[in-house]
């Protein structure tokens, strides 16, 4: 399945079980509805009436009851929603984890921190924060409402008992659940689940309160206001369970589907079926499983590797059989399992240790200079533009170890600064200040009147390396920044910011290399605001034409090739361009791109091709537009693997 292809079926069906639950719990409103409008009418003291539910049904108190406990649902949905806007890292601070320090000793903390940025990197997309849940189960999970606030986080007992082509396996599978557009998805459940079961929880407050108010209590209305607290309590109970229980029926329905997906996602990047199959055999011999020991690990069931919880019934297990799973990624697999083991600790080997660092994982010694060179020797036009778009979303092996030697390539110093707050924002400082000499005092005298004295120091210490960085290291070492630059408090991101935006001010030349750069910055720590997806690419014609304009100059040399090459994109759309010959400022292509964000994800695919035609020239995409391409791709929501049809290696 392709990127679009997946990003469209999961906002499907996240409008399908939307429908579901919400269907479910209007039919559960009205139960619980009509239950604790009986249970009122016994409350007033009407155990003799002739027809306490016709009383009940009467319309003013039917109504009244009905918005009572709508308001119950939605606040309890809204509430948990709230909760869990910061993403990811919410999750994962629920379930008891620690983020990782990236300048972590620990050697099978650094392979973890290590696999999960060499997948990001060939992905194409922003590093996540990573979380250690410090459980000897073996389990994972990714969660986050976008790639932008996105966390997986791993078990202390995965880290120690997978080897590293298993863990690999795992966070793959993991990263199969982001590109797939299944995180969102994931965590509407929680909330909207939640909404579900405040109603049973006030059933049980109201059983206790029947049960505080009822002693001592022997007159005629103090019996008939207990008897309609413990009713009222009890029909709540009924019907919040009941409900919950429909809501885990969907959502296990739903995510077992998702589990065979992201594991045959997890053989597709790898091409190691051994890995992500071993883990699966690792898991099923080990004896604690992978259930967790979290108090919420039921809430988030649905979001786990293997199945966090124990199930009453098949029918509400929100992962398959283990067995099942093996099979579909190893079909020859005879039924043998390890040894069954108990939790001991493996003792991580300097080898290991040194194969997970980036800097000591070469494959092939280093990056060749093949970005610049013409890709595949035969790809040309829209043949490159649609193996580019092929690829979206799509990390192969190949990625893989093409973010490995990437890494590997950068100097040390880069790489240990990407990994500490302060060097961080001096990184990016460094990264995004121009060429030009003139251009670079002037965004110096800013930093000098704006930056932190730390943050100027790390500048000044990084800036052997930084006049060295080759073209192609920039979007990777950026990458590896923002999971530092997320941290940063309000105080310190406003200042941070308003830094970026004195650089761009000052910059005398300013290219769209650098606009592209600066935007994937502020995107990756706050994210894209959201908008409905609801235009097309027939309404666009004006941000396509700014946009397309700036890629055509960036990739073509004369002012014909530029005109020709926004021709045939236009052809390809099916819109009428027109070449824009001055270069836009940044808050024009700032507002181009703010209006094609909103274009739907079924056109998305056209867009990227014809990105694509404007930046190659003679069938060469060059690093700097290679970096320029993969830039707004990612801002657009469409993650471009390191290597593939760019010719990155």
């Amino acid at each position: 399945m392709d990127f679009f292809t997946a990003q469209d079926r999961a906002r499907r069906q996240t409008g399908r079980l939307v429908v579901l639950l919400l269907l479910a719990v209007l039919g559960l409103i009205v139960a619980a509805s009509v239950l604790v409008a009986l249970a009122v009418v016994l409350m007033d003291g009407q155990l003799g009436g002739p027809d306490p539910l016709a009383r009940a049904l009467e319309p003013e108190l039917f109504v009244w009851v009905t918005l009572g406990v709508l308001a119950v649902v939605v606040g309890g949905a809204v509430m948990r929603h709230l909760q869990l806007r910061a993403g990811g890292s919410a999750v994962a601070e629920a379930l008891g984890g620690r983020p990782l320090n990236p300048e972590t000793r620990d050697a099978d903390e650094r392979k973890l921190l290590n696999l999960v940025e060499e997948m990001a990197i060939a992905s194409g997309m922003p590093v996540p924060a990573v979380y250690l849940l410090e459980d000897a189960a073996i389990n994972a999970f990714a969660a986050g409402h976008d790639s932008h606030d996105a966390a997986i986080g791993v078990t202390r007992g995965a880290i120690e008992h997978l080897d590293r082509d298993q863990l690999q396996g795992v966070i793959a599978h993991e990263f199969s659940h982001i590109l797939h557009g299944d995180m969102r998805l994931n965590l509407r459940l929680v909330a909207l689940l939640h909404g579900i079961l405040v109603i049973g929880l006030i059933g049980q407050l109201l059983l206790r309160g029947a049960a505080m108010t009822g002693r001592g209590r022997s007159s005629r209305r103090g019996g008939g206001a207990q008897v309609g607290l413990m009713a009222g309590g009890a029909a709540l109970m009924l019907v919040g369970y009941a409900g919950t229980l429909c809501g885990n029926l969907i959502k296990a329905a739903v995510s077992r589907q998702r589990e065979f997906l992201a594991d045959a996602s997890a053989v597709q990047y790898t091409r190691n079926p051994e890995g992500i199959g071993g883990a699966l055999q690792t898991l099923a011999a080990y004896r604690l499983g992978s259930r967790l020991m979290a108090s919420q690990a039921s809430e988030f069931s649905h979001l786990y590797f293997g199945s966090g919880v124990r199930h009453l019934s098949g029918l509400t297990a929100t992962h398959p059989p283990l067995e099942a799973r093996i099979r579909r990624v190893l079909p020859r697999w005879d039924g043998s399992l390890p040894e069954p083991f108990a939790p001991t600790p493996k003792a991580a080997t300097t080898q290991e240790a040194a194969s997970s660092s980036p800097r000591g994982a070469i494959l092939g010694g280093g990056v060749s200079g093949g970005m610049g060179a013409e890709v595949g020797g035969a790809l040309a036009g829209a043949a490159i533009a649609g193996a580019v778009v092929a690829s979206v979303g799509q990390p192969d092996p190949a990625a893989l170890s093409a973010a490995r030697r990437r890494l590997a390539s950068i100097d040390a110093r880069l790489i240990d600064a990407a990994h500490e707050p302060f060097a961080a924002r001096a990184l990016v400082y460094g990264i995004l200040m121009g060429v030009e000499p003139v251009s670079r005092d002037a965004q110096r005298r800013v930093l000098a009147n704006q930056a932190l004295p730390e943050v100027l120091s790390e500048l000044d210490a990084l800036a052997e390396p930084l006049a060295t960085l080759a073209p192609g290291d920039r979007l990777p070492l950026i990458e590896l920044s923002l999971p530092q630059l997320r941290q940063l408090s309000a105080a310190q991101f406003a200042r941070f910011r308003q830094c970026l935006a004195g650089l761009m001010a000052a910059e005398t030349v300013p290219g769209a290399l650098q606009w592209s750069l600066h935007r994937l910055v502020l995107v990756g720590i706050e994210g894209e605001r959201r908008a409905r997806r609801d235009r097309h690419l027939r309404d666009l014609a004006g941000p396509l034409s700014l946009l397309l304009s700036t890629l055509a100059r960036a990739g073509q040399t004369t002012l014909d090739e530029q005109r020709e090459s926004l021709d045939q994109a236009g052809r390809a759309l099916g819109v009428e361009l027109d070449l824009v010959l001055e270069p836009p400022t940044a808050a024009e292509l700032d507002w181009a791109m703010e209006r094609l964000v909103r274009l739907v994800q079924a056109e998305r695919a056209a867009l990227l091709a014809a990105m694509v035609c404007c930046v190659e020239q003679d069938g060469r995409i060059v690093p700097q537009e290679a970096e320029l391409l993969r830039a707004v791709a990612w801002t657009l929501g469409c993650p471009l693997p390191l290597r593939g049809a760019l010719g990155d290696e």
